[in-house]
This record gives structure tokens, sequence and C-alpha cells, in this order.
């Protein structure tokens, strides 16, 4: 029995997709294909195989070792791995051992910058079948498992914004080679405050069109492209799509934006606010709505109110716990320098209606059946599986006690609410202590991420910033 069949994972269709797969391979006479599998901070990491081997990967898997799962940002493993119990009281992490990944082949792609290359996504499993507890696509597995067990799908649609710089010089000296290297030297491709102006969105044209065609040959939901507010600032929506979809969705677009962007001399970048003059923060909207799984029809659309009951009780779970939801939202130190009141960004925990600057927008109206909502609290680097996952069992619990969201806050940054954090250190002690979020992720998965996460912070912590060195250096 192979590890698909040990995983209940080698269906019918799973079987015609991956037949698909291979027909496409041969066709395209594809060299190499790449299997790709998000890591807890939403990159993909994965490796690449000679065309000719896909057929028993799809069926056997690939090992990888499960290190990839213990690293933060700087790509430091955190956990001491060669003490027992991997450092984490699980063995099977134990001495940097290998997990595998498994390809799903309905996410087969031809990598339209690379026309070699085949591309896949990735389940992490043990050699047994079990899924590896600490895989964040089975985590939003879980919550939309949890979410139809209540009668409900989970429909999501994506605004990201992003910075898109010329690439002007790269740092590959041998004295670069640490682990989180000297960011490249980058000049503006236009000089931004002229919001959706025709002619800034000319002056981007040459890279937003190479992207747009890219985007389109990977055939994923592209809906529209903006020049936004700040210099060299873009945004691009997609149509929605079933929540795991959506999140599968984001990480092939995060990931070709910034691989295109290289090969033609530019730099793109999802980090919230980067230390540039004038720049503005990104932030990534998280449209949602439920569909009913008996009718299949839109569960947050009323006759005769902006919102159903549903749609409330859901929208007051987000609310209620959105300072722990936080942390997977916002997952990085500098994304917390977007909480801005005034700033087209939320500081508080509160929803209006058709209010950019509440934490929670009401879209639609009664009987508008493409009423959702739009929660404006997520920066751009935000793992999606981890993102969306929270939403679900924020919202489920909201649906399950049919909490009162309260009134609509039409002066958003001034209605009394609780504030939302003001660093990584506060969400994750906000966290720490929410038992909605520990029951939904599993007790398992907060502690790892409470300990990956604190891991960062302290990293940070016992660096010398520039503020500190201009603050200190001569007055003491």
């Amino acid at each position: 029995m192979h590890l698909a069949e040990k995983a209940g994972l080698w269906t019918a269709e799973r079987q015609a997709a991956a037949r698909e797969a291979e027909r496409r391979i041969q066709a395209g006479e594809l060299t190499i294909v790449r299997l790709s599998f998000a890591d807890q901070h939403g990159i993909l990491r994965g490796k690449t195989l000679v065309a000719g081997e896909i057929a028993a990967a799809m069926k056997n898997g690939v090992g990888f070792t499960t290190t990839m799962l213990l690293k933060d940002t700087s790509h430091r493993t955190v956990f001491p791995v060669w003490t027992p119990g991997g450092g984490f009281g699980m063995k099977e992490l134990e001495g940097a051992a290998d997990v595998m990944m498994l390809p799903d082949p309905g996410t087969f792609r031809v990598l339209p910058w690379a026309p070699h290359t085949g591309w896949m996504l990735c389940d992490i499993l043990y050699a047994d079948g079990r899924p590896m507890p600490l895989s964040t696509r089975h985590i939003l597995r879980q919550s939309l498992a949890a979410l139809a067990e209540q009668g409900f799908d989970l429909v999501t649609g994506l605004e990201v914004e992003f910075h898109l710089f010329k690439l002007e010089k790269t740092h590959l000296a041998t004295d670069d080679g640490g682990p989180s290297g000297e960011p490249p030297a980058v000049s503006l491709l236009n000089q931004g405050y002229q919001y959706l102006t025709e002619l800034r969105h000319d002056e981007m044209d040459p890279i937003l069109e190479i992207l747009r065609g890219n985007i389109a040959d990977l055939v994923l939901p592209l809906r529209s492209i903006e020049v936004e507010f700040g210099p060299s600032q873009v945004e691009f929506t997609f149509r929605t799509a079933p929540g795991l979809e959506s999140a599968d969705t984001m990480m092939l677009f995060r990931s070709a934006v910034k691989q295109v962007a290289q090969r033609h001399g530019y730099h793109a970048t999802f980090m919230c606010r980067p230390k540039l003059p004038n720049v503005m923060s990104s932030g990534w909207h998280l449209h949602q709505s439920l569909k009913d799984r008996k009718t299949h029809a839109n569960a947050f659309v009323n006759a005769n109110e902006p919102l159903s009951a549903t749609g409330m009780h859901y929208m007051a779970g987000l609310l209620d716990h959105a300072r722990a939801a936080a942390a997977f939202s916002t997952p990085t130190l500098n994304g917390y320098k977007r909480y801005r009141p005034f700033s087209l960004a939320p500081d508080r925990a509160v929803w209006g209606r058709d209010n950019r600057g509440v934490m929670v927008r009401v879209l639609g109206g009664p009987g508008d059946p493409a009423t959702h909502l739009e929660n404006r609290v997520g920066e751009p680097a935000a793992n999606p599986y981890l993102y969306m996952a929270s939403q679900i069992v924020s919202g489920l619990d909201g649906l399950k006690r049919k909490l009162d969201p309260g009134p609509s806050a039409d002066t958003p940054y001034e209605t009394k609410a609780p504030a939302l954090p003001r660093s990584l250190g506060e969400a994750l002690e906000a966290l720490r202590g929410d038992q909605v979020l520990r029951d939904g992720f599993g007790d398992f998965f907060v502690d790892y991420y409470l300990k990956l996460k604190q891991a960062e912070i302290d990293r940070f912590n016992s660096e010398v910033s520039d503020w500190e060195q201009r603050e200190y250096f001569s007055l003491f």
C-alpha cells in the first residue's frame, strides 16, 4: 500500500487528476517538476524532481527533514531537535527526522516563466499516512471540516496590497551569506500619492502586464490590478473561491510575483511596511461569506437587513477573538506598524457598513446575493491557511454562542472597543489565553506557534536598533 492509499487520499478523483498531470507533463515535454509545501510562515519550500519520477512521487511522496517546520523567519531552527522528543515532546522530530510531502495533483501547473517546469503543492504526512499536525494546510482543512459540520462552507475573496520596486543592486558578496542578508537596493516605479490615476498605472504597466500574463497562465482567478496610494504600491484582487482553493491561490500568487519580478529586474515585497521614505503600509483584506451546504445560498443574505443573523453572529466572533487571531492575521513584528488611527487601517475591533476605518466592513445590502464581510485586519505576509483558519474558528464561536457584534461604528477611531494588539508580543499573549482558538487549532499547534514566534521576538530584542544608536550614542 503506497502513501496516498495509507492516507485515504487515493480517491477516484485524485487518481484522475494524477493521470491528467502525467499527461500534461509528457505532452508539454517538461524536464522537471517542483514539489512545494507551505511552511509555517507561508513560504514555499520543497524539492525538484525530474519529470520521470513524478508518477511515483504522487503515490509515495518525497521525504524532507522536519526541521523545515521548526524554523523562524531567519531560517534558524528554533527547537533543539537533538534532544529527546525533538525539543517539543514529539519523538517524530528527534534527530531532524524525515516526514513526507505528498503532491496534490489537483494543483498541477506549468510555470509560465519557466516553461520547462511543472509545479505541484504538497500535503505533509508521516510515512504511515497520518497528517503532520504542524502542517498549516492541514490546520485549515480541519477548520473547514468543523465548519461543514455546522452546515456551512467558507467562501473568500482576496484583496492584496504589496510593493513593487526596480531592483538596483543585490548584495551577494561573500560577507552577505548569513541567514538574514542585506536586503537589495531598490528605486521607485512611481512617486505615489496619485491614487488610481491612469498615468501612474501606465508608469508601472510594463511589469504589471508581465505579472498579469503569468498569473493568467497559472489560471489564478485574477479580477483587478490597481495602483495604490503609496509610491510603488499596487493591489491585486481575486474572484471568490472555496476556502482551501483561495488559500492555495494566495500561496502561488505571492511566490509567482516574487519570482517573475526578480527575473525581470524588479523586487516585489509583501512586507507590510518597508523601511523606505514615504511608503505606505500594505494590507490583506479578506472578503468572506458562508455558503449554506443544503441550499447553496449565501448564508449572510437577509431580505430586509444588511446582514443576516448568521452573518451578525459570525462577525461578532471575529471581533471577539480579534486580539488573539491577530497572531495569525498579522504574524510579523513589522505588521503592527500598520494599526494606526485615521490611516485606512483598523486600530480596534469594530464593524461598520461600508466604512474603511473599521476592522470588519459589511458589504452588500438587503437581498443582495453578494453580501459579505471584509476583514481589513491582515497583512499580506500572513500564512493564508492560518489566517483563514483563525476566521473560521472565531466565526464558529460567534455562531455557537449567538454573539452580538453591537452597533455599527460610525466613528471607528473613537468608538469604545478592544484595541488591536500594538505588537506581536501582545498578540501572542492574547493567543496564549484564548481557549477557543486553542481548541480550534489544538494546544499542541498553538504552543508550537507561540514558541516559534517568540524566538523571532527574542532575536529582534537582542539587536541594537538604529533608534538606540541615534538616541544614546552621543547623549551618554
